[in-house]
Parts: structure tokens; C-alpha cells; sequence
């Protein structure tokens, strides 16, 4: 495995999140080589812990959907009900660089634990807040979960064709985007408060961050004011461009361009495609699709759908399987980026477990995570050493309930 990134190393980060769009957003920290230690629960931890297909692993707090996006953390756990919790979490503030939460609005506030609270401990303290809708708006308080955002956001409304529209995308996007655009965010911010000395709070809706990931088809109604319309497996911009049938299993087909077009066209034995007028220009196959897409599955019938991938890839026409989640992460492809890291000594769990890590690669070392998913409270003795509480302390806050 290559070197360990260590772009962020030097800033504490405190994940205070649950389930995925947060956890997901201190992971993408803890790759880079933060120190993320994140703030559970006594006794259940975060809900991913509990979630995921492996009963035995979820009974043991060790969920595969927390598996997934907490490898390099450290637990601690904090009851910040508690006024022992409560300062214990404050004198991490103090000596910490970000701090991520993803309750609703006002929840830390009620706490006395809000940015306004926690500045007051250290005014250098990059809070980011990841919530359904943000900090203002008239849903601003509403609970959400992904699919809500999904349809909210119109996803659903542009997924699947015209008769099974509107659809759920096949895994949480909405939570997933928002993710990634706080960790973005928290980076920005860590970079201008190099310059400025000074921290910052970041407001992360789920709403407004699904709304940037459809750009194209947001912007499609902003500037050109055409209402979009669920497409399904074809691509809107371009003909042929979608998903087509073979003699053996569907394969993409990405032919945007009237080179790519027309050396498709050839390449499947169909040159007369090329100076039909129905086909001859863009615009043209755009309005007539159907006709144009059973011409081509029409002869794609005569191989497999991975031979033609070899040979139009080959011949520089865009093309590709459909592959499952098993299929693809057997691939040579992802096997040669090392895209999986696998850790053989995870707390409670007998067998090693496989995570993915970041989607980008650095030429001085790239982001991996540096030790296992932590067991719940694993590290908060050792945590609450470092910021000076002795073992007595720590015996007195725990029959507290503090910790």
C-alpha cells in the first residue's frame, strides 16, 4: 500500500455526527490524517453501529454501516446532558481546530454548547453544522432523512423513466453529497483561517447540496427554462448515449460526439446510420432516439456486451458494462488503485473488514485511514488523560454518568 497522506495532520477534529452525512464528512478528515475524535453516546454510540446487513456485527455495536466511514477515529464517550460531559466537551473545544455535529438547528444551543457557546473557548474553532435544510428557511426545523431530501430536492422527480419516475436513487446521495461538501467546506475554512487566524461557522444543508450535485439539470431550467423530465437510462444531452441492450447483458454506450457516432455506427455494421437524416445530426438523434436505439440494439444482438466494450473502447467510442457492487470492486480497475483498505484487528469483529477509502489519489501519499474503526469509548480514558483529568477524575465522571 502506498504512503499515508498526511495533509491535515496537525488538526483536531471533534465528529459529534450520527449515521452517515456526518460521519461521512469527519471520515473524509481522518483520511487526510486529522486526529478525529469522535463524541458518542454511553452505551449506544452512534445509530450506524447498529445498522448495517450483519446482525452479529450490529448486536456487538459494530455495525457495517459504521464500519464504512468511521476507520481512523477515536471514541469517546460523552453524555452532554451531564454537567461533566458538558465541560469535559468544552476543554476539547479548546484545544481542538473543527468541530462537526449534525443535530437539528438549536439543539447544541439549548445545550449551552453552540458555535456562540464554543468560540467562547476558542475563538480559532471551525464548527460545522450538517443539517436537512439549514439554519434558516421555514423548514429549518423538520426532520430529514435522505429519501425526504431526495424528493424534496426533485431527484426523485428526474430518476427513472416515464413510467416508473419518480424513483429513489439506489443508495443515499443526498446524505453522501452533503458529506463531501463539508468536508470541502471545513478545508476552505482551515485555509482561511491560516491567513485570518480566525474561525468560522459553516452552515451545510442537505437540501442546498443536493441541489449542486444536479447541477446541469437545475441550471437547464435557470438559463434555458425547459422543465426536466425523467429520462431514464439515457443520457438527455446526447444520442446515442444511455444504456443498450446486447446479446449478453446491457452495456453503456457514451457516443457524443458525431466522430463517436459515426465510428459506432461502422464498428456495429450499420454505416448507413450516418447519412440517414433522422440520424445525420445531433439535434436529429436527439428527437429520434427510439428509432435510432433499436437500430443499434438491433445489431449490438450479434455479442456480449463485453466484447463490444473491448471494441468500441478500442476504436475511442466511450462504452462500458454494467457492472454490480461485487463485480466492480473485483475489478482490476479499482484492485490497481488500491481503492479498498482492509484492517485485520477491528475491536469486536472476528474476521478483516474491507472499507472503501477516498476517491483521489496525492503524489506525496494518499489518503488512508490510520487505524480500525473504534469500539464504543475505546479511547476516552486516554483522551481525557491528555487533556489533564487524572484516573480518579475519570473514575468520579463515569459514576457521574458523564462519560
Amino acid at each position: 500500500m502506498t504512503m499515508m497522506n498526511k495533509a491535515l495532520q496537525g488538526v483536531r477534529a471533534l465528529d459529534l455526527t450520527n449515521v452517515l452525512a456526518g460521519p461521512l464528512c469527519a471520515y473524509q478528515l481522518a483520511l487526510l490524517g486529522a486526529e478525529v475524535i469522535k463524541i458518542e453516546t454511553p452505551d449506544s454510540g452512534d445509530l450506524a453501529r447498529q445498522l448495517g446487513n450483519d446482525r452479529v456485527l450490529n448486536a456487538r455495536l459494530m455495525g457495517a454501516s459504521f464500519l464504512a466511514q468511521n476507520g481512523g477515529k477515536k471514541s469517546v464517550t460523552l453524555n452532554l446532558k451531564n454537567a461533566g460531559g458538558k465541560e469535559i466537551l468544552r476543554r476539547l473545544v479548546a484545544s481542538a481546530d473543527v468541530l462537526v455535529e449534525n443535530f437539528r438547528p438549536g439543539v447544541m444551543g439549548r445545550l449551552g454548547l453552540g458555535y456562540e457557546d464554543l468560540r467562547q473557548h476558542n475563538p480559532r474553532l471551525i464548527y460545522c453544522a450538517i443539517t436537512g435544510f439549514g439554519q434558516r428557511g421555514p423548514l429549518r426545523d423538520a426532520p430529514a432523512y435522505d429519501q425526504i431530501i431526495q424528493g424534496l430536492s426533485g431527484m426523485m422527480s428526474v430518476t427513472g423513466d416515464a413510467h416508473s419516475a419518480p424513483l429513489r436513487a439506489g443508495y443515499p446521495v443526498a446524505d453522501t453529497v452533503s458529506g463531501m461538501v463539508g468536508a470541502f467546506a471545513i478545508c476552505a475554512a482551515l485555509l482561511r483561517r491560516q491567513r485570518s487566524g480566525e474561525g468560522g461557522f459553516i452552515d451545510v444543508a442537505m437540501l442546498d447540496s443536493a441541489l449542486v450535485a444536479m447541477g446541469w439539470v437545475v441550471s437547464n431550467y435557470l438559463i434555458a427554462g425547459t422543465e426536466p423530465q425523467p429520462h431514464g437510462n439515457d443520457n438527455f444531452t446526447a444520442a446515442p448515449s444511455g444504456t443498450f441492450r446486447t446479446g449478453s447483458g446491457p452495456l453503456n454506450i457514451a457516443a457524443n460526439k458525431q466522430d463517436q457516432f459515426e465510428t459506432l455506427a461502422r464498428l456495429i455494421g450499420r454505416p448507413e446510420l450516418i447519412a440517414d437524416p433522422r440520424f445525420a445530426e445531433r439535434e436529429a438523434r436527439k428527437l429520434n432516439r427510439a428509432a435510432l436505439t433499436a437500430a443499434i440494439e438491433e445489431a449490438l444482438a450479434a455479442r456480449p456486451a463485453r466484447e463490444w466494450e473491448e471494441l468500441l473502447t478500442r476504436a475511442g467510442v466511450p462504452a462500458g458494462c454494467v457492472f454490480t457492487v461485487r463485480q466492480v470492486l473485483d475489478s482490476e480497475q479499482i484492485v490497481s488503485r488500491e481503492f479498498v483498505q482492509e484492517f485485520d484487528d477491528v475491536p469486536s469483529v472476528e474476521r478483516p473488514i474491507r472499507v472503501a477509502r477516498a476517491g483521489f489519489k496525492l503524489s506525496d501519499g494518499d489518503p488512508v485511514a490510520s487505524m480500525p474503526p473504534p469500539a464504543l469509548g475505546a479511547h476516552t480514558d486516554d483522551v481525557l488523560t491528555g487533556l489533564g483529568y487524572t484516573l480518579a477524575q475519570i473514575a468520579e465522571l463515569r459514576t457521574m454518568g458523564a462519560i
